[in-house]
């Protein structure tokens, strides 16, 4: 997954990076749950996968504007920076539900 040098881009650009790649990974995640009801459970294991690489670039970005801040240099608070880390943060969540409810489905042979 692409490194992204979060001191080349605008505040605007920024969050809607974090929107990209959390939107990315939720999409899949979704997918995942789907592929696994349709009796591809090696597909959906990929598909977490994927959207585990998507989420370490929001992570990374993330990460970078809390050091950012954390150094003393203000990071541009917006409603689409808010947008954005609401978008992450819900993923995250997702996530780790999806990813217990497909372990429940393997252990039941659902």
């Amino acid at each position: 997954m692409e490194k992204i040098d979060v001191n080349t881009l605008t505040a605007e650009q920024i969050n809607f990076m974090l929107i990209l790649h959390s939107g990315n990974a939720r999409s899949k995640i979704i997918e995942a749950l789907r592929e696994y009801r349709a009796g591809k459970p090696e597909a959906a294991d990929e598909l977490l996968v994927q959207a585990e690489a998507d989420l370490s670039v929001a992570h990374e970005i993330h990460f970078k504007l809390v050091q950012q801040e954390a150094s003393g240099n203000k990071v541009e608070f917006a409603l689409l920076l808010m947008h954005a880390e609401d978008h992450l943060m819900s993923t995250l969540s997702m996530k780790e539900l999806v990813k217990e409810l497909l372990e429940i489905f393997k252990e039941k042979n659902l």
